[in-house]
């Protein structure tokens, strides 16, 4: 007589034992050796003390977004954001003077309202400037630096 106590499964099914949380059954075999692949950067990107410099621009692993908007505080921008799963306003677009920038900020203040703008980078999609562009700092030492992520 069948037991009807347990589920049909299919073939070559064996199922494992419960542990506790955090706990693994024993393995009674050899376990090989893991190596793991040498990590190479993807091809065509520069090493952060191997950029190529281009005389009067940023060197390449200074040319954050926050530097140049830094470069820029004081102008007239248009900043265009995109806000996911929103229904109200997905897209939107903030106009107003750069008073600062971060690594994953930007603070713009709207000279006629008087409202100030904390934006996070993440949703910044574009940035339109009214002026030239400024890219090139004028004074030593002054590019924000950090490690690698």
């Amino acid at each position: 007589m069948a037991n009807t106590n347990y589920r049909q499964q299919p073939p070559g099914y064996f199922p494992q034992a419960q542990m506790p949380y955090g706990q693994q059954p024993p393995y009674y075999g050899m376990q090989p050796p893991y190596t793991a692949p040498p990590m190479m950067p993807p091809a065509g990107v520069a090493g952060a003390k191997g950029g190529i410099n281009v005389p009067g621009m940023l060197p390449i692993e200074e040319s954050y977004i926050e530097n140049i908007l830094r470069l820029n505080k004081g102008k007239l921008v248009e900043v265009f954001t995109t806000f996911e799963n929103n229904k109200e306003w997905n897209a939107k677009i903030f106009k107003g003077v750069i008073e600062a920038a971060g690594r994953d900020h930007l603070i713009l203040s709207d000279p006629q309202t008087g409202d100030r703008y904390l934006i996070p980078m993440v949703y910044v999609d574009y940035v339109i400037f009214s002026e030239p562009i400024d890219y090139e700092y004028h004074f030593p030492g002054a590019v924000a630096r950090y490690a690698p992520r």
